[in-house]
């Protein structure tokens, strides 16, 4: 199984975007691991919110194929201690599907339709991070669930 990560938009911090691209290559040791950054909505200053995540929500549903195993990262969705985001993981891994596809919304979050194709929703935290946090944050913890799963020496429990 390969793993993509959609995301909305670049890093705009060299520092955030170098910590994404260490543990991508880290994660790129276990299983093909992938980041799509998808661009910007243009003129957001004269679109609503709503429909801001409605072109945000065509942009990422391009991207997904039939089979897709497809999870947003989102405030009000599971949340797990790493060690059962391994364990949820290697279920996924287990699965069968070719790719699974963690998607992580703009600033507004995600489309009806968005939602409605998912998966699943995973939350980080009940605090809110800026959606290029995240993307650090969630690499970092990807990474850690493998190390986990190969009983290696990085996760301290």
């Amino acid at each position: 199984m390969s793993i993509e990560l959609i995301v909305i938009g670049k890093t705009d911090s060299k520092e955030v975007a170098a910590l994404v691209e260490m543990y991508a290559r880290r994660v790129n040791f276990y299983c093909k691991f992938s980041i799509t950054f998808l661009p910007d909505v243009r003129n957001t200053r004269s679109l609503t919110p709503k429909q801001q995540r409605t072109a945000e929500g065509e942009a990422i549903l391009r991207q997904l194929a039939e089979g897709d195993c497809v999870v947003v990262l989102d405030e009000r969705g599971e949340q797990m201690r790493s060690v059962e985001f391994a364990q949820w993981l290697q279920k996924r891994l287990n699965s069968g599907r070719k790719r699974l596809v963690l998607v992580i919304g703009g600033s507004y979050g995600f489309s009806e339709e968005v939602y409605a194709r998912a998966d699943g929703r995973l939350s980080l935290s009940r605090m809110t991070f800026s959606h290029q946090i995240v993307r650090a944050l969630f690499a970092e913890q990807l990474y850690r669930a493998f190390t986990i799963l190969q009983n290696e020496p990085y996760h301290h429990e």
